[in-house]
Formats: C-alpha cells, sequence, structure tokens
C-alpha cells in the first residue's frame, strides 16, 4: 500500500475556508484507491506558481516531509500541467498524482463491464497523450498513479502514434455500443412502461436504494465510486404496475472533463428518462453542497428539465430527536423531498406513493378480451399499455392492462362489458 501525502493550495481566504472540505474529500478518494495518508499540506497564496503549481519553499518541505514520514506519493488537490507534474517528480523523486489522474485510477479499479473498461481507458489516454509532448520518455512514468489498471500497464511501450490510434478504435466502439444503448432507448420511448434514474453524489447510497427498490443485491460500498456501470431493472408495485429503474455512476465536485467526455454514452441514460431520483446524503456535512454539484453538472449535461424527486438518505443514522424533527418539519412545510434510509426502508413507502402518482397519474386499468381472429391486436398491445395480467382461453386472450386512455382507443371494441368507452 501507498504511503500519501496531500497538498492544497489556497489562492484566497474563502478558498482557504473550503480547503479542509475538499481535503477531507481527497482523503476519501486517495482511501478508495487504496493509499494511506500519513500527512496533509496547505499552503495559501496569491497565485500559483507555474513551474511547481506550489511555492519553491513549500517544495523544499514537502521533500523533507517525504523523507521524515517515508511516504512515497504526492496527490495534489488540483489539476496539475504536465509541466508542473514532471518538475515536482524530480524535485521530489517521488510519483506525484493530482486530482483528475487519481479519479481516473478509482474508475480503473472499479470498471467491471467491456462498456465501463473502454470508457475508463479512453479517459485515462486522453489525460495521459498531452504528458507526452516535449520527451520521448515511455509511459512507465506516466502511467498512472495508486494501482492503475488499463494504459498504464497496458500500455507501457506504446508511443504518441500508437496511443492516438488506440482512442480512436475506442471512439469507435463505443460509439457502436452507444447506438445500440441509443436503439434500446428508443425501444423503452415506445412503450408506455415509464424509467426512473437515480443520480446523485457519489456515496450518497443511489446502489443500497437501487437494491432495495429491486430487490436486487449490487454490489455496494462505502468507498468513493464503488460501482460504475449503469444497471436497468423493473420495479413494481403492489397492483402490477411497474417501471425501470436505472443506477449510473456517481457524481463528484471537479469531476474531470475527461471522464465526463467518456462517459456521455452511459449518461445519456439519464437524459432519456421520465424522472430523476436525486440521492442525497443527509448526514454528510456537505449535503447541500453535493447536491448543487449534482444539479450542476446535470445542468452541463443539459439534462436539468426533467421532473427531480430529492430524496434525503441514511435518515437511520440520525439521532433519534433529530430524525423526528426533520419529518415533521418536512410534513408541515409541504416539501416535495423524501426522507427515507435505503438500509432499513423507513420512508419506501412515501417514494413509492409519490412515483406512483408522478409516474401513474394519467393511467387508467381496463379489461380487454381479444379473439383469436385479431392474433395483430394481442401482440401490440405491449406497446401501448403495461399488461398486468395475461390469460389465455380457448376464444382468445384476457388481458387487465394500465394504460392512458388515449393508448386504448383501438381496443374500445374489445373491452369487457360494462368498461368506459
Amino acid at each position: 500500500m501507498e504511503k500519501a501525502i496531500l497538498v492544497n493550495l489556497a489562492i484566497t481566504r474563502n478558498d482557504r475556508e473550503e480547503a479542509e472540505e475538499s481535503m477531507a474529500e481527497l482523503t476519501g478518494l486517495a482511501v478508495s484507491a487504496g493509499a494511506t495518508v500519513v500527512e496533509k499540506v496547505f499552503q495559501t497564496r496569491n497565485s500559483i506558481n507555474p513551474r511547481y503549481y506550489i511555492g519553491e519553499g513549500k517544495v523544499e518541505e514537502l521533500a523533507n516531509l517525504l523523507k521524515k514520514t517515508g511516504a512515497n506519493l504526492v496527490i495534489f488537490d488540483a489539476n496539475l500541467t504536465p509541466t508542473q507534474q514532471r518538475n515536482l517528480e524530480e524535485a521530489l523523486g517521488v510519483k506525484v498524482v493530482d486530482r483528475t489522474q487519481l479519479i481516473l485510477d478509482i474508475f480503473a479499479q472499479r470498471a467491471r463491464t467491456n462498456e465501463g473498461k473502454l470508457q475508463v481507458e479512453l479517459a485515462q489516454l486522453t489525460y495521459l497523450l498531452p504528458r507526452l509532448k516535449g520527451h520521448g520518455q515511455a509511459l512507465s512514468r506516466l502511467g498512472g498513479g495508486i494501482g492503475t489498471r488499463g494504459p498504464g500497464e497496458k500500455k507501457l511501450e506504446e508511443d504518441r502514434r500508437r496511443i492516438t490510434e488506440r482512442i480512436t478504435r475506442i471512439k469507435k466502439e463505443i460509439e457502436a455500443l452507444q447506438k445500440r444503448r441509443a436503439r434500446q432507448r428508443e425501444g423503452r420511448r415506445k412503450s408506455p412502461v415509464p424509467t426512473v434514474s437515480l443520480v446523485g453524489y457519489t456515496s450518497a447510497g443511489k446502489s443500497t436504494l437501487f437494491n432495495y427498490l429491486t430487490r436486487e443485491t449490487r454490489y455496494t460500498s462505502p468507498h468513493l465510486f464503488a460501482t460504475l456501470d449503469p444497471t436497468v431493472r423493473r420495479v413494481t408495485f403492489s397492483d402490477g404496475l411497474y417501471f425501470f429503474l436505472s443506477d449510473t455512476v456517481g457524481f463528484i465536485r471537479k469531476l474531470p472533463v475527461e471522464l465526463i467526455s467518456a462517459f456521455r454514452a452511459t449518461l445519456e441514460e439519464i437524459r432519456e428518462a421520465d424522472c430523476l431520483l436525486h440521492v442525497i446524503d443527509i448526514t454528510s456535512t456537505e449535503a447541500l453542497e453535493q447536491a448543487a454539484a449534482v444539479e450542476g453538472i446535470l445542468e452541463d449535461l443539459e439534462i436539468s428539465d426533467l421532473p427531480v424527486v430529492r430524496i434525503f438518505n441514511k435518515i437511520d443514522l440520525l439521532p433519534e430527536k433529530e430524525k423526528a424533527e426533520l419529518l415533521a418539519l418536512n410534513q408541515e412545510s409541504g416539501s416535495s423531498s423524501i426522507y427515507l434510509s435505503a438500509v432499513t426502508g423507513e420512508g419506501i413507502e412515501s417514494l413509492k406513493g409519490r412515483l406512483r402518482r408522478l409516474l401513474f397519474g394519467n393511467y387508467e386499468t381496463f379489461k380487454i378480451r381479444i379473439p383469436r381472429t385479431r392474433a395483430e391486436l394481442a401482440m401490440s398491445l405491449a406497446r401501448q399499455a403495461i399488461i398486468i395480467t395475461r390469460t389465455e382461453t380457448d376464444e382468445g386472450w384476457e388481458y387487465q392492462i394500465a394504460t392512458e386512455r388515449s393508448r386504448v382507443v383501438p381496443y374500445l371494441p374489445y373491452l369487457e362489458k360494462g368498461e368506459a368507452r
């Protein structure tokens, strides 16, 4: 395990006030990547040093601290230029990683599906390519930070030309996957079954909520970015109505632009949803700031116009008195937010009730009998309605369905006697 020193530079007093919070998040990232944090270094100065990012005196202090602690890695809470990273490594004699590279390393460790691995590799290579300018050294020196997988280990001998070719190939593969996803989304768009997407800051509890609602056993962890690959599953209500729920990658402040670009195909799932569930960790001291960061990314992705249900998760971790006061205040104010625990299930029924009204407020239930002579109508019914029950008889098929009244028009002659026409 690598021993790391974290470094933060503040330019203004406001930056200095935010530094502690930012460093706490960087600590979580470092631990998630597999490092042990042995020291944190802060500096406040009026401007960024173009050579080292931090001041030269602070570089000397950092070098002494490395000897004292035995640390073999320095992580900067910022994005370094290739020149700054190279100069720091030469001055300190250890590996230097910036915030973007650290996040890329975590993504490389977490990706499981072929699509996820491709997207991460594209982001890594896009990040590494400009760092090859000006020197012909192998990628072994630039090949990632903590526990890197992907191009850091696989492409040590590749030169700039081959890396560029690899980026082109990956983009084509991702484009093909994106087209396949687009076809799947188009199929869902034609269906009357709505889709809901979970969004939220990393470690807010999205995957835990996904598991509770879908009765899945998807991997969860307190570490940041524990799950990356998108998953879509069905959630069924007690009356037979159902919707598709998708879980996507967690967001974080200063999310690397390389990752947003590489994961755009995955994030398209969010844009196509009928509703977003924004999961917020109510136990975090930065809950509102994290929520604002997520909403900012949604705006950047042009996904800010969808209906959003704010979910404050982890109420089971609050003191009973504080929890009772929050729930009472939420009810009195008439807030649309939901307070729940994805672990214990408290508040889940309130969420389901909200979704039932939001997604199916215009739906009605009908009973239909379709004769065998109209088999084509039976085949098309699933594209027009949610089929709750289906029974085959000698004469044909009997259905109980739910849909909007406009969609049932072709089936009016076959509505069961007594149904509104």
